[in-house]
């Protein structure tokens, strides 16, 4: 099966949603750490994702809130911004555990701006945006890498809301959970199928790099022409 490297706004509105339906655990007490990383290191494979307090004022940024991890059937929702040290830490541990692959989009950015995580480091980490190019898709979005690949739309109103809130809402923690969960469910299909060659894959990449440059240098022409217009 092969997937399209793009997808339209216009396709994307006329997309179901779809949300994850399993069970949502709100982890925000140093005491329920360690049972909840306990489950957590029986699996093989999960999906995780960050959320951070919103900041509309450029230069300023907030430390990651939130950390998602799912499973087909469950997530836990740590908060981050409640916990201890000795809780921080069991959870660092986890994500630098070889032993389980964990599956998400971009993290790398949100690693960073964690205060600590094993000293900067992560094991077993696959990032989607990686491995979707492989598969012929090149949207870097999770919503519309998750569109392409099930012809479903994950919701993303929850985005910029309040994620140091003393208490998160019931859609806050949906959305969250549906994020991590949907990193999960992308990997896994895309498993099923074969990659193409790399040959392949960056003639894709070259085209597209090429549109992309062609539509910078139009809007530079258009703007040009429109400012010669004023004067």
């Amino acid at each position: 099966m092969s997937f399209q490297s793009k997808i339209t706004k216009e396709e994307l509105n006329k997309m179901p949603v779809v949300t994850f339906e399993g069970e949502i655990t709100v982890i925000d007490k140093n005491k329920d750490v360690e049972a909840a990383i306990a489950v957590l290191q029986q699996q093989t494979i999960v999906g995780i994702d960050t959320e951070s307090k919103p900041s509309f004022k450029k230069g300023i940024y907030y430390k990651v809130a939130l950390l998602q991890v799912a499973t087909d059937t469950f997530c836990y929702l740590f908060r981050l911004n409640k916990f201890n040290k000795k809780a921080e830490e069991m959870i660092f541990q986890f994500l630098g555990d070889k032993n389980i692959m964990k599956i998400g989009l971009s993290l790398k950015d949100d690693f960073s701006r964690l205060r600590r995580l094993n000293k900067g480091k992560s094991a077993n980490f696959v990032d989607l945006q990686t491995i979707a190019k492989q598969y012929g898709i090149l949207e870097l979005g999770l919503q519309k890498m998750f569109a392409i690949v099930f012809g479903q739309k994950i919701s993303k109103s929850q985005q910029l809301t309040n994620w140091e809130n003393s208490t998160l809402s019931l859609a806050q923690q949906r959305y969250a959970a549906t994020d991590a969960w949907a990193a999960l469910q992308i990997y896994k299909r895309l498993k099923q199928e074969k990659s193409l060659p790399q040959s392949v894959v960056d003639k894709m990449l070259a085209a597209a790099l090429a549109e992309q440059q062609e539509l910078s240098r139009q809007n530079l022409q258009r703007n040009q022409n429109e400012e010669s217009l004023v004067y």
